[in-house]
């Protein structure tokens, strides 16, 4: 199958880096479609660890074209820094192509994140702060600026007061005028111009040439704008249809899949998480995941396996395969609990409910498995597991509906495996 799209089951931090990095060595193409250096995706190659916010996770393969795609939208600063990075370790970035469709984030945009937040007090979304919803906010108003404009100097002045004007007072105190970020603009896009390309006609090219490409999406599908648990949401799709709008492929160019979900779940930032646990537990899983964001640092909040909400995700990503992370983190525990159901109300509830607020008084009906209380890090294969963690799989799939076919016990590359076959599938 010459297409496979990786998604987030979860409230994203799932480890899809993980798992794009596991797929890309089959891969010819990586695709990110949607997000911005919000996302932070790790990667550990034996003793040496790779911290990713724009860049595709396939960019360690020296053989692989990476493609930021007109979805994603993008920090000159931050993308350089990256390069830099990369190219001090000795990796060819002439590989990396953006689409010069694709959003910039500007210094503009920080700051009125920042200010949104703090305008909001106790009732804050709890963002980044690094100014992406900003910038896809602009990018619908039409009052926002791609990475091909800067090469325009005739008209880009222009557009920077455009965007400007379009913020009026909201930028009172801002120190970015117009002289000062066309100067930046000039700069940044003198060193990003030459990987910018016509990314839809490039991706759509190797897919007619039969090569395989891998979409890389950011967040989770509990995060989608329009599938989330909104307002506590992020500002794109990173739903599996996502990727056909942030690519810019057709839908009948997906044949796989891939949602990417904890053992466990977590979510960072503010929002109903219905399986949280605030005490011993929460704490144990977050120590034991070492759950703090790849971007922010900011703790996670942890809790038991929701497959009410991951039976929405399934739904709403047509996604054909599950890829499980983390399994390691539960190998201490003598029973473990899966929401199976919700009770809201007093109503008991087996489908994820669309309404925020009912999302919120969820109550989580939990079933108890049995601990397996041994080591899974040096597992390497599905028969190795113990038989309590398999027997925790297999429910999984019942109740899911879609076979797990990747899994990891711990954070290395090595430490990943394949239980059932996704690039030939």
């Amino acid at each position: 199958m010459p297409s496979v799209v990786i998604v987030g089951a979860q409230w994203g931090d799932e480890g899809k880096g993980k798992v794009t990095d596991v797929l890309a060595q089959d891969a010819d193409l990586v695709v990110r479609y949607q997000g911005g250096n919000n996302a932070g995706h790790t990667i550990v190659v034996g003793s040496s660890t790779h911290k990713f916010h724009l860049i595709p996770s396939g960019m360690l393969y020296r053989d692989k074209v990476c493609v930021l795609g007109n979805g994603v939208v993008i920090d000159p600063d931050e993308l350089i820094a990256e390069l830099d990075a990369l190219t001090a370790e000795g990796v060819d970035v002439s590989r990396l192509k953006i689409s010069d469709q694709a959003h910039l984030i500007l210094p503009t945009h920080n700051f009125l994140d920042q200010r949104s937040e703090d305008r909001r007090g106790a009732s804050r979304i709890g963002t980044t702060g690094r100014g992406i919803g900003p910038a896809y906010r602009d990018k619908i108003n039409r009052c926002g600026l791609r990475m091909a404009d800067p090469g325009h100097r005739d008209s880009l002045g222009e557009k920077i007061q455009m965007h400007l004007d379009e913020h009026g007072p909201t930028l009172d105190g801002c120190p970015w005028n117009r002289a000062r970020l066309q100067e930046y603009l000039l700069r940044t896009h003198a060193r990003l111009a030459p990987h910018l390309t016509n990314a839809s006609r490039l991706i759509n090219a190797a897919l007619d040439e039969h090569k395989r490409v891998l979409f890389e999406g950011a967040q989770g599908t509990l995060l989608d704008i329009d599938h989330g648990t909104y307002p506590f949401v992020t500002s794109s799709s990173p739903t599996a249809g996502g990727a056909c709008i942030g690519a810019g492929i057709g839908p009948t160019r997906i044949d796989t899949v891939v949602g990417v979900s904890k053992a466990y779940a977590t979510r960072v930032g503010a929002g109903p998480f219905p399986t949280e646990d605030s005490g011993e537990l929460g704490e144990r899983l977050r120590a034991a995941g070492h759950e703090y964001g790849t971007t922010t640092g900011r703790p996670r909040r942890c809790g038991f396996l929701d497959l009410v909400a991951l039976r929405y995700a399934v739904g709403v990503n047509g996604m054909t395969h599950l890829a499980l992370t983390k399994m390691d983190v539960l190998d201490e525990l003598d029973t473990i609990g899966v929401a199976t159901a919700y009770r809201v109300d007093g109503v008991l509830m087996t489908e994820y409910p669309t309404d925020t607020d009912a999302v919120i008084h969820a109550e989580p009906v939990f079933e108890t498995l049995k601990g397996w209380t041994q080591s899974t890090r040096e597992v390497r294969s599905f028969s190795q597991l113990p038989p309590a963690a398999q027997d925790y799989i297999s429910f999984v799939e019942r109740n899911l509906k879609i076979n797990v076919a990747l899994m990891s016990v711990g954070a290395d590359r090595n430490a990943t495996f394949v239980k059932n076959a996704i690039w030939e599938s």
